[in-house]
């Protein structure tokens, strides 16, 4: 299995005046979280776009391009790319140059996005939310499939014979589509045949298995390879030395990020009470000691089986420090074991 992390690149807000605060220095601790995850052994590094002041990334293939830079190994994904409201001709053209730069080590993860400001932000209606997916989706992977384009659609001018460049370093480009629980999207991923990130960030992730069903049975019936049909779990989470420090740490940052932004959506505040339940074997965050970890993703890849985990270690603000500490018991403790465990339970599967 591969273990990696990702992010929001969260930022501080002036509690005055709702303003960000050091989103410089937090895009720069992003890079060293990439450089440190890849000297570590982790496998995959991604960075969320989002266009509010509370996260400092709207541009994650640039963010991801320095961590390139100063890295050997780890794969780069975006986490996720909001297709709806972008280019999806200059979504393939950075994440090409991406996979060059990194000798192809780029992914992208697309999905409709999980909050709203970038649709008003690009001139797009909410309106048209899952039909601008669907159509920006198609034409990403019609980009990917040659050199020149020829394509017709209703939200984008259309293109006539051009050529989009560079080209990427791999072929073809991964695109892995990101869903909440949606069945529709669900459907959707393993129709097509693109490997799926399934976010798991609250509740008993036992409830997501038939959707995991649910893709790998869309996949097949279309007649895709059930080997290619790849599954991610991104949860959050967190890890420090003992159970009792990682939850000191992450309750904080985690409470208040989640209550502020259940406020936006009607959802009641997050309680010490909800924490600690998510924390239990069976609930949703990846959070604790190493060992903890370890036992957590052992017991959903039992329900899954699938091929990737990866957890956002910072759900707010937390000490860098402690962020690095978290990424190094991740890489030198938790995916040897998780790995050597998963490969044993994949030689018994055969």
């Amino acid at each position: 299995m591969e273990i990696g992390v990702f992010t929001f690149a969260e930022t501080r807000i002036d509690p005055e005046t709702g303003e960000q605060l050091d989103a410089g220095e937090r895009i720069r601790r992003v890079v060293e979280e990439i450089e440190l995850a890849d000297r570590v052994g982790l496998d995959v590094y991604g960075v969320g776009e989002h266009h509010r002041p509370d996260y400092s990334v709207s541009a994650p293939a640039i963010v991801l391009a320095a961590g390139a830079a100063r890295t050997e190994r780890i794969r780069l994904t975006s986490a996720v790319t909001v297709l709806s409201s972008d280019d999806p001709v200059r979504v393939f053209q950075d994440f090409a140059t991406l996979d060059q730069i990194s000798r192809g080590r780029a992914e992208i993860m697309v999905g409709r996005g999980s909050f709203t400001e970038s649709f008003p932000l690009f001139g797009q209606d909410l309106q048209d939310y899952d039909d601008l997916f669907a159509e920006k989706l198609d034409l990403l992977l019609k980009l990917r499939e040659s050199g020149r384009i020829t394509w017709r659609g209703h939200h984008r001018p259309p293109i006539d014979d051009r050529g989009v460049y560079p080209r990427p370093f791999q072929d073809p480009l991964p695109v892995w589509i990101a869903v909440g629980g949606t069945p529709g999207s669900v459907v959707r991923a393993g129709t097509l045949g693109l490997p799926m990130a399934l976010a798991i960030i609250g509740g008993a992730p036992a409830r997501f298995v038939d959707f995991v069903e649910l893709y790998r049975r869309a996949g097949t019936q279309a007649g895709h390879d059930p080997a290619s049909l790849r599954v991610s779990i991104n949860s959050h989470g967190f890890l420090a030395k003992s159970a009792d420090e990682a939850s000191e740490l992450a309750y904080g940052p985690f409470s208040e990020t989640m209550s502020r932004i259940g406020r936006e959506r009607g959802w009641p505040p997050t309680t010490r009470a909800h924490f600690d339940a998510e924390r239990r074997l069976h609930g949703a965050l990846m959070l604790g000691s190493p060992d903890d970890v370890i036992e957590k993703i052992l017991y959903q890849h039992g329900l899954f089986g699938h091929d990737r985990t990866l957890i956002q270690l910072t759900v707010g603000p937390m000490p860098h420090d402690k962020v690095l500490h978290a990424i190094e018991l991740l890489g030198t403790v938790v995916a040897p074991a998780v790995r050597e465990a998963t490969r044993g339970a994949k030689a018994q599967a055969r």
